[in-house]
């Protein structure tokens, strides 16, 4: 879209017509091979995106760097698609790998024997292009230097391009690399959005960190499934300090782990980080702390829905063990406005009521089954935004109407946005660690005004 405004047909026409420093773009997959290990839709999809970007990439300044240890296997890319990328690269290879890489008449990489001896061909596998060459050993240690000094290069620059994107499938996602959060704990400022943010990952494609979005109205509340102990607890702990960076007026957190215990700590030690309201209750607060949320619910209800009032956000960790907090299906409000309501039709009331008047519900559960005895059906319904980790193709589909869940890995969560229609598969973030907290709390300090 952009050349076609200004009739550039490549890069460097672009820059003349338009004077605008477009970088180019280097992309890097490490055996590429993976995707194509089976014939699904993953082989197919990513057989035909990277046919397009390496066709057309080039006149646009994207340019695709594959490697492999090998080409073999019933399935590969296309023939077609190896034929636009001219510069071969091949180490010691056997025949039918040495064919692939090359022409079917050119047998040279079978033929290597040195460690580290390699072809280079830049005629698209042609014999006529072969250059043997010896690749050369570095070190760690001067490996490292020299990244070093070509990030400070970088640096240096007066032109600021966009960030490398480092995609690492078998790992957690780091907090740090949240850009926007980290941005907004810099400013040391008082930050009030419209609509408060919880991020929870890095997404597994060019984009934002995934986030759940809290606007003002019905179903906006989060909902954690699944036996992830772990990644629940960060994307708790990153969600508070999120929240509270954006003017959050109050945080309550209801969790029943034991004294003493790391999960404990962390709840405790991320409160701490917070200057604002959050509030750490435990089982024996909830009878209070229901009474406190029911009469802020219906002071909003009756002061024109809580337009202007700023958020709250209810967090229930692993909901399974508070007992109080069940659906009963014949509960009512009493008669008696001495007796308070019972804690469960509070936050039964909280969860279907609550988003419309800025009072968010987040909870986190074991299992499907778990969550259908703890909440009525409707009261799950009003969760729309939802995270699930790895279970049953059943429970998958009770969740998000699609097993897709069945087939998450370790480091691997969906989620799911009901009111958009859009399942993403995303990176939780690992566990933050102390020093993280203590400059998010430095600067959450800072912002207070």
């Amino acid at each position: 879209e952009l050349f076609r405004k200004v009739g550039a047909q490549d890069l460097p026409g672009y820059r003349r017509a338009s004077g605008a420093p477009l970088p180019r773009t280097l992309l890097l997959i490490d055996e590429f091979q993976e995707f194509f290990v089976a014939d699904d839709r993953v082989a197919q999809g990513a057989a035909l995106l990277l046919d397009r970007i390496v066709r057309q990439g080039r006149a646009f300044g994207i340019h695709v760097i594959l490697g492999s240890q090998t080409l073999g296997g019933a399935y590969s890319l296309a023939r077609a698609t190896l034929g636009q990328m001219v510069v071969r690269i091949a180490l010691q290879c056997n025949e039918a790998d040495a064919a692939l890489i090359m022409e079917d008449n050119n047998p040279a990489p079978r033929l290597l024997s040195r460690p580290g001896e390699a072809i280079y061909n830049d005629e698209a596998g042609a014999v006529t292009g072969n250059s043997p060459f010896q690749t050369v050993w570095v070190s760690d240690t001067e490996r490292d230097a020299w990244l070093t000094k070509v990030n400070e290069l970088a640096r240096t620059r007066p032109q600021r391009t966009a960030g490398t994107v480092v995609f690492e499938g078998n790992a957690p996602a780091d907090v740090r690399e949240n850009a926007l959060l980290a941005e907004l704990l810099a400013a040391r400022s008082a930050t009030t959005v419209e609509v408060p943010r919880a991020w929870l990952g890095a997404p597994n494609s060019i984009k934002g960190p995934t986030e759940a979005a809290f606007h003002r109205q019905s179903g906006n509340n989060l909902l954690f499934v699944g036996q992830r102990d772990e990644a629940t607890l960060a994307m708790l702990g990153v969600a508070l300090v999120s929240l509270a960076a954006q003017g959050a007026a109050r945080l309550v957190v209801l969790e029943a782990s034991p004294l003493e215990s790391a999960q404990k700590r962390f709840f405790e030690s991320v409160a701490n980080a917070i200057p604002h309201a959050c509030t750490l209750a435990k089982a024996g607060d909830l009878d209070t702390l229901m009474t406190e949320l029911d009469a802020e619910l219906k002071r909003r209800m009756a002061e024109d829905h809580g337009a202007g009032a700023s958020p709250w956000f209810v967090f229930v960790h692993e909901l399974q063990k508070f007992k109080k907090l069940r659906h009963e299906e014949d509960f009512s409000y009493s008669s008696d406005d001495a007796k308070p309501p019972a804690p469960g039709a509070v936050f039964d009331r909280l969860i279907s009521e609550g988003p419309g008047v800025g009072i968010h519900v987040v909870c986190t559960c074991d299992s499907y089954n778990s969550l259908a005895r703890a909440l009525s059906r409707k009261a799950i319904s009003e969760f729309e935004l939802r995270v699930l980790f790895q279970m049953s193709a059943n429970d998958s589909a009770s969740l998000c109407d699609s097993p897709k869940a069945s087939d998450l890995g370790l480091h691997r969560a969906l989620l799911h946005n009901g009111q958009q229609g859009v399942l993403e598969t995303f990176r939780p973030y690992a566990l933050p660690d102390g020093a993280w907290l203590e400059e998010a709390a430095a600067n959450l300090r800072g912002s207070l005004p």
